[in-house]
């Protein structure tokens, strides 16, 4: 963009930044309400549309709820109103919620309130970020993403793609995406600058990698979606999962260069800004990275071909790398993701509770008073991809996959590809930037830069909650194709 000669005064200087400032602030109160209305009225349709769209049933016929079921679930709608306004770990909330509803509503041990609390999620999210902060510090990552940023040869349309396969093979492996987006974004958005790609196709693409990979059966969130589903009676297919997440993501990235080639927004700015990677050689592994590509190797075969745990196994060979670099074990411990943690065992610890009251089934009972399967699950994956730009996909998913529980045992729709199409809506808008991924390619954009990248990223991030929830529930329920 060209800059203007006018230079303002310094007062109007100052009025034109803090108006800028609160431009966003704006923005996120306006989409907050947003939000909020989407997810009331998704409500509404669940709990009164059987009176709109099935007008034979009578008012007997229909569940009520109590006020033992109604005082959680207000709770629960509370705390992701918080967790949304605020930097608070929800998870957190969740515990604190069900020690207060559990002991004093329910007048429940400790032991029963814990009774579900999810200790192989637990160990999972433990191992993987274990070993992968060790791989991230000792420069592994860093060796393969050069090797593959050379391989394009000076191709550089091909650099999203790379980046792509980067993120999915990151998170395929166990990186959480935000862990993988910031392992990526530096190199790729400084790249996209010196080879004049569009900043925001290229997080878009980074973003959609993450994800792609991100229902892998080694990776925490396939864990996470798998054992859910289980533990509510529908197994699934962690292969056709992943194969699903990675099949839309790429769909998504495809749709997402032909609208950036309509627009004339695939090549962006001038040349040679700058680059964080330095692509010129590549240097070769050695020590450590030589044990860490080893031991990533021995991941894959442990965990696919004996079918291991995978915490363990990742437990155990960030274990063998903290023996060979004693000295920064501290350093490898920090880089545990211990916020995920309290998240995924504080929802679920919530979430059992939940069904333990009967809440999650009188919901899904009423749902179904819609009586129409595929009219439900289109709701659902529109409620929680659009509460998922905002609010944290992971908790969104607890909350919504047990859900689909009560659905899919009353109806012919495929377990695996309703759970898909709900666990992709969810992720793929996290290119939000109000999201961790959609932030980190905001923050990692040149700063004269950021404020256009912002507003562009939030614009492509409307076309993706109105077009992915859509299309994940096209694609994947009513075809029957899983």
């Amino acid at each position: 963009m060209a800059k203007t000669i006018y230079q303002p005064a310094p007062d109007a200087e100052s009025d034109i930044k803090d108006e800028s400032s609160k431009r966003p602030t704006t923005r996120r109160r306006i989409l907050l309400v947003t939000v909020a209305a989407s997810v009331i009225l998704g409500l509404v349709a669940i709990l009164f549309g059987g009176a709109l769209f099935n007008p034979a049933a009578t008012p007997e016929s229909e569940p009520t709820m109590t006020a033992t079921q109604i005082i959680p679930l207000v709770i629960l709608v509370l705390m992701f109103v918080v967790a949304t306004k605020w930097p608070l770990n929800i998870g957190v909330m969740g515990l604190v919620a069900s020690f207060g509803v559990g002991y004093f509503m329910l007048g429940m041990s400790d032991k029963e309130i814990l009774a579900d609390f999810p200790a192989n999620i637990v160990i999972t999210i433990i191992g993987v970020t274990y070993f992968f902060s060790m791989a991230q510090r000792n420069g592994t990552v860093d060796i393969i993403v050069q090797t593959c940023v050379r391989l394009v040869r000076g191709k550089t349309l091909l650099l999203p793609w790379v980046f792509f396969l980067l993120a999915a093979a990151l998170t395929s492996l166990g990186t959480f995406s935000p862990a993988a987006v910031a392992l990526l974004a530096p190199a790729a958005i400084g790249l996209a600058y010196e080879s004049r790609i569009h900043p925001v196709l290229m997080g878009a693409f980074i973003i959609n990698g993450a994800h792609a990979g991100g229902f892998s059966p080694l990776s925490v969130a396939g864990v996470l979606v798998h054992d859910i589903a289980v533990k509510n009676g529908f197994p699934i297919s962690q292969g056709a999962l992943f194969g699903a997440s990675f099949a839309l993501n790429l769909i998504l990235s495809i749709l997402t260069v032909v609208l950036f080639a309509l627009l004339g927004k695939l090549r962006d700015g001038a040349a040679g800004q700058h680059a964080d990677l330095d692509t010129t050689r590549t240097a070769r592994p050695h020590g450590q990275q030589l044990l860490t590509l080893a031991l990533i190797a021995a991941m894959l075969v442990c965990a696919l071909g004996f079918h291991m745990p995978i915490g363990f196994v990742a437990l155990s060979a960030g274990l063998l790398l903290a023996l060979v670099n004693i000295k920064e074990h501290r350093t490898f411990i920090g880089g545990v993701s211990w916020s995920t943690v309290l998240l995924v065992a504080g929802m679920i610890t919530y979430v059992s509770l939940l069904q333990h009251v009967g809440v999650i089934d009188t919901l899904a009972e009423q749902a179904l008073a819609l009586g129409a399967p595929l009219l439900i699950a289109l709701v659902l994956c529109y409620v929680i991809g659009v509460g998922s730009a905002f609010a944290s996909s992971t908790a969104l998913l607890t909350a919504f996959i047990p859900l689909a529980g009560p659905l899919l045992a009353t109806s012919s729709l495929s377990a695996s590809g309703t759970v898909a199409a709900l666990a992709i809506a969810a992720t793929v808008v996290d290119v939000s930037p109000f999201s961790t991924d959609g932030a980190l390619v905001v923050a990692n954009a040149r700063e004269d830069d950021r404020q256009r990248v912002y507003k562009q990223l939030m614009a492509y991030a409307g076309g993706v909650v109105l077009v992915a929830p859509a299309l994940a529930w096209a694609l994947l329920v009513p075809t029957g194709i899983m």
